[in-house]
């Protein structure tokens, strides 16, 4: 069974930088379109960040510029670098197949606060 596994949240002051990193098992992730999704409580998931199974990147609005994504299809495992952080980021973030969802993971918890 695929599993999706996100991991390198934490608390930062704003300005801050976070990497997040996506495994996967069970799946042919080198075929996938790959998103970073975030949550907060009571909201609906959203797509932040997408890269083709290509490499090529896109981004939302609100992180363009300060967010990096990036992946390694050698290692089953995609990136996500946070740079200025700002508060408005604070959520719970996963990673998805943006074409064919997965069963969701975790995710990995992104708190920004001074």
């Amino acid at each position: 069974q695929v599993q999706l596994v996100e991991s390198g949240g934490g608390s930062v002051q704003p300005g801050g930088s976070l990497r997040l990193s996506c495994t996967i098992s069970g799946g042919t992730f080198r075929l996938y379109d790959m998103g970073w999704f975030r949550q907060t409580p009571g909201k609906d998931r959203i797509l932040v960040a997408g890269i083709t199974f290509g490499g090529t990147p896109n981004y939302a609005a609100p992180v363009e510029g300060r967010f990096t994504v990036s992946r390694d299809n050698t290692k089953d495992t995609m990136w996500l670098q946070m740079d200025n952080l700002e508060r408005g980021d604070t959520a719970r973030y996963f990673c998805n197949n943006m074409r064919r969802p997965l069963p969701w993971g975790q995710g990995t918890q992104v708190t920004v606060s001074a």
